[in-house]
């Protein structure tokens, strides 16, 4: 029997029992809307919750699960690692942080890494050095540096990022906010060169944005912004937190575009599902601006972290990954795109990731997400009415007809 004969429920007399202890989150705080699925194993692809129902992941935990649940590989590296040696602090050295940074280093072809723990401490720590470079190097007097930013932007959640956030559900209440930031609309090349001033450290952008529902930018964008910011000795900083690491079909999204910046961002599936892992990554004239006691974190860079990235590079550099990605992703985008006037109105995306604007007639996003539960299949809602597809690159394209074809059922009844 497959993965794709026994998505049913296999439930027993007291699964509903099982479910209702499960679902008890009284003790958790709501800062999320999860849907009301338990997941209890996972492997490759698929999830089972704890009635043993199976259910197609694609979502893939927002790009941190790119290489699959459990992926064998990776999981070795984590269990001999926890036969050695897990955490030192960066009072120590380890064993495995240098390697860990000279591999990382390697593949975005830049000189230092900065390794954290989250993405968002990634864009924090981001921030911090480009004001440092700008002080240090550029000249900009201190505390009158600024950072332009894009409209519709999801860098995380933390004070510093939410005050440059269009979300006001992430915003409101949180106030007094962070000053020093200049947002202008996402894909807007002029707008960028007219917010540049003597005292810009940086532009920081996704260069697609993910949360916003998989916006891709005119092709023109990437790389006028990359000599923006060169003509203007201004640090180009790529997010590549969600976009990068195989997940468009190439190593990192600014390849397709040509691109290199001068600051790559990345997250999530840097620690292969299994860890948080996060890094900063740069040349030694931007990088090298940080010294002892001016930045630290307890967990970065701890052995066994670094140890599961060295993995997660080794396996990229590999390319099968971005193979898959492009060639699975190009028939994701053809079936989702035959959806259009079926239900969809847009599809947007690059290699196995796709943003889905359903017909507001037909529900919203997380009431067409609770659809798809039901059927087996998880999706996620961003703003209203898209759905976000981004299932593990390990994913077939039986598997992926199978999803499509799930969703077809499910904006039928909807229409009905």
């Amino acid at each position: 029997m497959t993965m794709l004969d026994s998505v049913e429920s296999q439930a027993t007399p007291d699964s509903a029992t099982a479910t209702a202890i499960a679902l008890d989150d009284r003790h958790v705080a709501h800062n999320y809307s999860p849907l009301p699925v338990v997941a209890a194993h996972a492997e490759g692809a698929w999830i089972t919750d704890v009635n043993g129902r199976r259910y197609l992941d694609c979502l893939a935990a927002y790009s941190a699960v790119n290489f699959g649940h459990r992926h064998p590989e990776i999981i070795a590296t984590a269990h001999a690692q926890l036969d050695r040696l897990t955490l030192v602090s960066r009072a120590f050295h380890s064993d495995r942080l240098g390697p860990f940074a000279a591999a990382l280093a390697e593949l975005c072809g830049k000189d230092m890494v900065l390794p954290m723990n989250s993405g968002a401490e990634a864009v924090e720590s981001g921030i911090k050095v480009a004001r440092k470079w700008a002080s240090d190097v550029k000249g900009v007097a201190a505390g009158e540096s600024n950072i332009v930013v894009a409209h519709n932007n999801f860098h995380g959640r933390t004070t510093t990022i939410i005050s440059f956030s269009d979300d006001e559900t992430a915003r409101r209440g949180f106030g007094p906010y962070t000053p020093g930031f200049r947002s202008v609309p996402f894909g807007d090349h002029r707008a960028v060169a007219d917010a540049i001033d003597a005292n810009t450290a940086a532009v920081l952008i996704e260069p697609i944005q993910g949360e916003a529902g998989i916006i891709v930018p005119p092709a023109e964008y990437l790389p006028r912004v990359r000599e923006i910011c060169s003509g203007h000795n201004v640090l180009m900083i790529a997010d590549e937190i969600q976009s990068g690491l195989a997940r468009t079909g190439r190593t990192f999204a600014c390849d397709h575009w040509g691109v290199i910046p001068d600051v790559y961002l990345l997250g999530k599936a840097l620690g292969g599902g299994v860890v948080p892992l996060s890094a900063v990554v740069a040349d030694r004239d931007v990088l090298g601006v940080l010294h002892p006691g001016e930045h630290g974190s307890t967990f970065g860079g701890n052995p066994l972290a670094a140890a599961i990235g060295t993995t997660v590079v080794g396996m990229l550099k590999r390319g099968e990954f971005q193979y898959r990605s492009t060639e699975l992703g190009n028939h994701l985008h053809e079936r989702l795109t035959g959806l259009i006037g079926r239900g969809v109105q847009a599809v947007r995306g690059m290699g196995l990731w796709a943003g889905v604007d359903i017909d507001p007639a037909l529900g919203s996003g997380k009431q067409l997400s609770l659809a798809l539960a039901d059927r087996g299949l998880l999706v996620k809602d961003t703003h209203g009415s898209t759905l976000r597809f981004a299932p593990p690159l390990v994913v077939t394209a039986d598997e992926l007809d199978w999803a499509i074809d799930r969703f077809t059922d499910a904006l039928a009844e909807a229409r009905r």
